[in-house]
C-alpha cells in the first residue's frame, strides 16, 4: 500500500520529524508504526503517568522501541511547549482527544478540558514558539450530527426537538459532503466543531498550516473494549466459545459509516502530503451499516448460518437478514445486507418495546437483548461518508466491513 504519492510523485518520510498527540492511542499506534516503517522520526506524545498503563498497543504494533515517547498533557501548554522543544516537528498529528460519546454526556466538561482547551493549547504553543509545522487534526464525522434523511424524519425531528438548525436546503442530506451543516449531538462532537475552528481560525489568522479530518467510525484489531464494534465482536467470540448464552447491545438501528482504521491511516497521510491548507476532509468508506447488521455479519464471520431474525415477540420477521446487495440508496452503490435495506428504505426499526431480536441460526438461537443503559440521550441517527474530495487526493477506502470484523475477531482469538 502507497502511503507517500504526492502530485504523482514519491513523498520520502525519511528523517521527517513527526508529532502525534496520542500515539500510543487506536489510530495513534498504527499511525506511528507505518510512519516508522517509512523511516520518520516519530515522536510520540502520551499522557503523563500513563506509559506503563497504555503501552500495550506500542508492543502490538512492535513499535515500543522505535517510537520516541514524550510525557506530557494537553491541559498544560508547557508540557506542549517541551514536546515541540524536543521534537522540532515538520508535521504534528493531534490524535489526542477524550473520544467516548457515552463519557461525554456523564462529564461534558472534562471533555471540553481535555479536547477543546488540548487543542488551544497546541495551537498556541507552535503559535508562540514561531514554528510551521503542518498540523493534521482529527476531527469527527459527530459534527455533523443530526442528518436529515427524509421528510418524515424531518418532521419526526421537529416534533421531537421543536427546531432543526441549521435548517436543511434540501433533502435528503446524503451522503454527507463536506459542506453539510454540522449539526452536533453529543458534548463529544461540540467540543470537535469547537476545535475544528480553532484550527480553521489559527490558520486564517496567524499563517499556521493546519488541514481537517473528519474521520468517519473507524475500526480494527485493538479498537477499545468500550466502542460498539468491540462490544459486538467480543460477545460473538464469547458467544462461540460458550462463555454467554445472548448478545447484549444498544440501539440496533443506528446506520454507520464503517472505515477499517488503516485505510483511515492512510488518509491522515495523504493529507499531510496533499491536503490543501485550511481546508476540510471527510474520510470514510461511503457506505452505510446498521449495529444490527455488524452483528450478524460478526455472527457469520465466527461460522453461524443465519436462517432468520424476529423480536422477542414473534414480530418483524425476516428471512435471510444477512444476505447482501449492492443496490444504490441516496445514489450510491454500496455493500449492505437485507436488514439494512430495510431500514433504509422500508423504515424498519426496533424499539425498546420489542424487548429484544431472537437470531436463528444452524447452531441454534442466539438472543440479542438490549440494553436500555447502553442507548445514549441523543443518537446520531445515520452516517453516510462522501469521500470524493479525499479520494481526489490519493487516499482510498478499500477495507469491507467483513475485513474490519475479521481483524476484531482474530485479534481476540490469535492463532
Amino acid at each position: 500500500m502507497n502511503l507517500n504519492k504526492i502530485n504523482g510523485d514519491v513523498m520520502d518520510w525519511k528523517d521527517k520529524n513527526i508529532l502525534i498527540t496520542g500515539a500510543d492511542g487506536f489510530v495513534g499506534s498504527y499511525l506511528a508504526e507505518e510512519l516508522i516503517k517509512n523511516g520518520a522520526n516519530v515522536y510520540g506524545l502520551i499522557q503523563r503517568g500513563t506509559q506503563g498503563i497504555y503501552s500495550q498497543n506500542l508492543v502490538n504494533h512492535g513499535i515500543e522501541d522505535d517510537l520516541k515517547i514524550v510525557e506530557g498533557d494537553l491541559t498544560d501548554i508547557t508540557s506542549l511547549a517541551g514536546a515541540l522543544d524536543l521534537s522540532e516537528p515538520e508535521y504534528v498529528f493531534h490524535l489526542a482527544a477524550q473520544s467516548f460519546i457515552p463519557a461525554s454526556f456523564k462529564d461534558p466538561l472534562k471533555t471540553q478540558m481535555i479536547n477543546a482547551n488540548g487543542t488551544s493549547n497546541l495551537l498556541e504553543a507552535i503559535r508562540i514558539k514561531d514554528l510551521d509545522p503542518k498540523v493534521v487534526f482529527a476531527g469527527s464525522s459527530d459534527e455533523y450530527g443530526l442528518v436529515i434523511s427524509s421528510e418524515e424524519q424531518y418532521e419526526t425531528l421537529k416534533s421531537k426537538y421543536g427546531v432543526v438548525f441549521p435548517e436543511p436546503i434540501s433533502i435528503p442530506e446524503l451522503p454527507i459532503k463536506e459542506s453539510n451543516p454540522l449539526r452536533p449531538m453529543s458534548p463529544y462532537a461540540t467540543s470537535k466543531v469547537y476545535c475544528e475552528y480553532l484550527m480553521r481560525n489559527y490558520h486564517d489568522s496567524f499563517g499556521l498550516c493546519t488541514v481537517v479530518s473528519r474521520a468517519f467510525n473507524h475500526e480494527g484489531a485493538g479498537r477499545g473494549p468500550m466502542f460498539v464494534t468491540s462490544v459486538v465482536t467480543q460477545q460473538v467470540s464469547d458467544l462461540k466459545a460458550g462463555k454467554v448464552d445472548s448478545i447484549r447491545i444498544g440501539n440496533v438501528n443506528a446506520l454507520k459509516d464503517w472505515s477499517h482504521v488503516k485505510d483511515v491511516v492512510n488518509g491522515y497521510i495523504q493529507l499531510a502530503a496533499n491536503g490543501v491548507s485550511g481546508d476540510v476532509y471527510n474520510q470514510g468508506a461511503m457506505r452505510t451499516n446498521s449495529v444490527l447488521s455488524y452483528i450478524l455479519l460478526s455472527l457469520e464471520t465466527a461460522g453461524y448460518s443465519i436462517e432468520k431474525i424476529e423480536t422477542v415477540t414473534g414480530e418483524k420477521v425476516m428471512k435471510d437478514p444477512a444476505v447482501t446487495n449492492n443496490d444504490p440508496v441516496f445514489g450510491v452503490k454500496f455493500v449492505k445486507t437485507a436488514v439494512d435495506s430495510a431500514i433504509l428504505e422500508e423504515g424498519l426499526e426496533y424499539t425498546a418495546q420489542d424487548g429484544g431480536i431472537n437470531v436463528f441460526t444452524d447452531k441454534g438461537k442466539v438472543a440479542i437483548e438490549f440494553d436500555l443503559e447502553r442507548f445514549r440521550p441523543s443518537e446520531v441517527p445515520i452516517s453516510l461518508c462522501d469521500n470524493t474530495k479525499i479520494r481526489s487526493i490519493g487516499a482510498n477506502y478499500s477495507y469491507t466491513v467483513k475485513d474490519i470484523i475479521g481483524d476484531q475477531l482474530d485479534y481476540l482469538n490469535p492463532k
